[in-house]
Formats: C-alpha cells, structure tokens, sequence
C-alpha cells in the first residue's frame, strides 16, 4: 500500500479569487519506506533545532517563512530563510517518495461553473492510480490537512463510485480501483509529510507563476527578499532528478 500526503497553494476559488494559480501537490511512497522516511526528516529537523533554533515541532510552512510572518517573524534573516528553504528542497530529494503536481491557470478556464478543487484533486488521484495499476496490484491512501477535508472526501467518493463524469469539465470517465477508504484529515502542524507537499506546491507556484503562463507574475516583495526570481529554477532542478510528474490546465 501507498500513503499519499496532499496540500495546495493558491486558492481554490472561481469565477471570483484572490490567485490566478492554484497548485496542488502530492507526495506519497510505499508503506514500507514510510518509516525510513520518516526518520530522515527526524534527523533533518533535529538538525535544524541544533543549526537554527527551528524547533522539532514547529511546522514548516513555506510560504510564511519566505514572507516572514507568523510565527517566523523576526527569528530568522533573510539568509537564514533561504538556507532553511533551500535544505528542505534537498531533504526532498533524499527521500524515497514519489511526487505530482497539478497547476490549474484560472485564465484559461472558459467554463464559470468549473470546480478547481474538484479537477485538481481528480487529476491528482488519476496520476497516482495509473502509477498503482502500473506497478501491479497496488493501493493507496489519501491523508490531507483538515481545511477541504469536506470536499475532497466528495470527490474521493464520486469517483469511486461512478463511471462516467462531465466530460465538459476536463474528468475522466474512468471510476478509480485502487484508492483505499475516505481521504483521512490530518493537521498539517503534525505531519511532516503534508509540510512537505506545502514547500512543494509554493515552489512550484513560485515557478508557474514565472514560467507557465503567458503573462507573467511578478513574486511579492517579501519572497524576492529571500530568493531571487528565477531562483525557483534551481530548486525544481534538484527535485527533477525525482522525474517529478506535473501536469498543467
């Protein structure tokens, strides 16, 4: 069995929201390496306590930590941020996982009633049930932070049960085999996994914003403080060794 370790960056709104991007990331890995996994990070964040006085417990929320706000603020320079971030990316790397990410570009959807979550998260399952059927008779587990829990347990369902979908919306017509049980909520502050997919999906929206659409996005003030644009570039370089999956719409 596979564990699957799901969060997003961007908001998932339409017609009206706040970001033109929404990304959604997923690392997941067989149960059997999940222990080894795990330990790996124990070490790392150990290391960290004893480098940066970043405590064991204290989540890694990406985003937060290169704008420099709660409850990063004022603990950290601007350096110090991007050694931390940039640690993390190869602690990724180290680990034995598998990783997709999904980004959806708002202004390209032509549909008002299209659902960015419900889309996203039905790619995201698709990917990882094609990898299950490929490798042989294998299931997964979906873990995710608590605040879609709601919603993406819906479209776990929906797409257990029913063979064929609105087409219209860009969704298969394929109902998924190998997905194990409802998606179980997790809090994103205890699980070093589901931070995991947090740092993924800011880097790669960091990436989309500058690379993926046809006007690009200037990054805020506060990001371009810690890292330079472009910068993203040679993150995802050391995450592509992974052979990471990506898929755009």
């Amino acid at each position: 069995m596979y564990i699957a370790y799901f969060d997003e960056s961007g908001d998932d709104g339409y017609p009206s929201y706040s970001s033109q991007l929404f990304v959604m990331s997923v690392v997941y890995m067989h149960e059997n390496q999940w222990k080894h996994n795990y330990e790996i990070i124990r070490t790392f964040r150990k290391f960290l306590k004893d480098t940066y006085d970043f405590p064991v417990k204290m989540e890694f929320h990406c985003k937060q930590l290169l704008q420099d706000k709660h409850p990063y603020h004022g603990r950290y320079t601007a350096q110090q941020r991007k050694e931390l971030l940039e640690l993390h990316v190869k602690l990724i790397s180290d680990l034995d996982i598998k990783i997709i990410n999904v980004v959806i570009d708002k202004n390209k959807i032509a549909n008002p009633d299209y659902d960015i979550l419900k889309n996203a998260f039905t790619h995201s399952l698709e990917n990882i049930e094609n990898d299950m059927i490929a490798g042989g008779d294998n299931r997964f587990l979906v873990i995710t932070d608590e605040g879609r829990i709601e919603k993406m347990t819906s479209v776990a369902r929906l797409l257990q049960r029913a063979n064929s979908l609105d087409f219209t919306e860009g969704i298969s017509g394929n109902n998924l085999k190998t997905i194990i049980e409802d998606p179980l909520p997790k809090k994103s502050e205890e699980s070093y996994f589901i931070q995991l997919s947090d740092t993924l999906a800011y880097i790669v929206n960091l990436y989309a914003q500058r690379i993926l659409i046809e006007q690009p996005l200037d990054w805020p003030k506060r990001v371009r403080q810690v890292i330079d644009y472009g910068e993203d570039e040679a993150l995802l370089e050391i995450l592509l060794q992974r052979k990471i999956k990506y898929t755009c719409q």
